[in-house]
């Protein structure tokens, strides 16, 4: 096929995958604990589908210990051909508030040329833009082909990477696709170079055998909660940055969004001041940030007049490439401990962590990609960072130290990932979409292969 050939077929099966992806989206595939398996695994069955759809001869769901199945898709290499594996995941993060989304997070809606809804962006427009890739070709592809969607990314933690270690040959390719990042603005061809690290626990503070009247027995009776929320605080300076010893402040040596960007994507409002120190690239990509993600403590509406026996809080931590993410939980919970108030008793739990990752110079492969990008974005990509993390990119590269692995994938800084109004903008999901299916030819050539 030709460049023009790929193009007009990835454009002619667009409508398709707007469809599919609608019929993906609709399926609430949380796979944290506490809410239904059910529909886990109906959007692997649909995974499952859509990959024998798109011309793979060998396609199966593979289960993974103690997580939801894999969909795994194979088509062997032309002779003399590369073979190429391709990433995604098939989970969500939970939608939260439905009252705070502007369309019901599960009935995908389209907008202005964009698709509402979670998981529409955070993962689900990676598996479409690799099922639409694949199926510009008929099922006669120029490379060989390794397609790995997850079922758990968004939760479980380094699960899918023991798979990978006790299945090398399985995934075994000379270049590796992860669709699970995108550009800083719609259009902005950008490559991700760089991943932070990261961390979570659940930390719990207990004082009380039980709840006490605030009047009988406030002041001299030890809140739980007010220990937590001083312990918590503690973590940052006035400034807002990280506290905690052995977290120093990192460098990343690239071009980072502007200020007036950041504040408009971001949606901080007028006259709040950023947090942190360093330029904004540092900040983002290669420092540590730490995030109160929830607490367990009374609802205003439920409210009682009592001294709180315990309370719990969720902390996330994402870490530097090169940091090494049990150390920092190690480094967190002591500060914790050791600045916990009134000798409470403090534990720590559900520890979930994952490793970063920085990209070499880069090779054959993505000088592809480079190729490829420019012609479908009609401009060069740049290296861009990433603050989110990908626990399973560290452990393809340790792995497979010869394959070059490329980030990059529809998910926009605008688009709302693990947030309210998730969405992704169906021209860039084409855009990329044809960036790998020019990138699968690109790679094929004798140019690329060193003939």
């Amino acid at each position: 096929m030709t460049p023009d050939q790929i193009e007009s077929a990835v454009a002619a099966a667009m409508p398709q995958g707007v469809e599919e992806l609608k019929r993906l989206a609709a399926i609430p595939s949380v796979a944290f604990p506490g809410h239904p398996e059910e529909p886990v695994r109906a959007a692997a069955a649909l995974t499952e589908e859509l990959l024998r759809s798109a011309g793979l001869p060998r396609v199966q769901q593979v289960p993974v210990e103690g997580s939801f199945p894999a969909v795994y898709g194979e088509a062997p290499a032309p002779p003399g051909a590369p073979t190429v594996l391709l990433y995604a995941h098939y989970d969500v993060q939970p939608a939260g508030d439905p009252a705070a989304w502007r369309t019901p997070p599960f009935e995908p809606t389209l907008i202005d040329g964009r698709l509402y809804g979670r998981g529409c962006a955070d993962d689900k427009s990676g598996i479409i833009s690799h099922v639409t890739a694949l199926r510009a070709f008929q099922g006669r592809f120029p490379v060989g082909i390794k397609v790995i969607i997850e079922g758990q990314e968004e939760y479980a933690g380094e699960r899918l990477e023991a798979f990978v270690e006790q299945n090398p040959e399985l995934l075994r390719a000379d270049a590796i696709v992860v669709a699970d990042t995108g550009n800083p603005r719609v259009g902005d061809a950008s490559v991700t170079t760089s991943l932070r690290g990261m961390a979570a626990f659940t930390v719990e503070v207990r004082t009380l055998r039980e709840a006490v009247h605030s009047g009988s027995f406030g002041g001299a009776a030890p809140d739980a909660l007010a220990a937590l929320m001083r312990m918590l605080t503690s973590l940052h300076g006035d400034n807002g940055e990280v506290r905690v010893p052995g977290l120093p402040r990192g460098n990343f040596f690239g071009q980072g969004p502007s200020e007036a960007e950041f504040r408009q994507t971001a949606g901080v409002l007028d006259g709040v001041s950023l947090v942190g120190a360093g330029s904004l690239a540092d900040r983002l990509w290669s420092s540590y940030s730490i995030t109160v993600t929830g607490m367990d403590v009374p609802t205003v509406s439920g409210a009682i007049n009592a001294v709180q026996p315990v309370a719990r809080a969720r902390v996330t931590i994402r870490i530097p490439p090169a940091g090494d993410p049990k150390t920092t939980v190690n480094a967190v919970t002591e500060f914790l401990r050791q600045v916990a108030p009134w000798d409470v008793k403090v534990t720590f739990g559900d520890v979930v962590v994952g490793s970063g990752f920085q990209a070499d110079s880069g090779g054959k492969a993505r000088s592809a990609l480079n190729r490829a990008m420019e012609r479908a974005f009609g401009r060069p990509p740049r290296d861009v960072g990433a603050g989110g993390s990908i626990p399973l990119v560290n452990t393809l590269l340790k792995q497979f130290p010869a394959a070059e692995i490329l980030l990059f994938g529809a998910e926009d800084e605008d688009a709302a990932i693990h947030a309210p109004n998730e969405r992704v903008d169906l021209e860039e999901l084409r855009r990329v979409a044809t960036t790998e299916a020019l990138f699968l030819h690109e790679l094929s050539l004798p140019s690329a292969l060193g003939v």
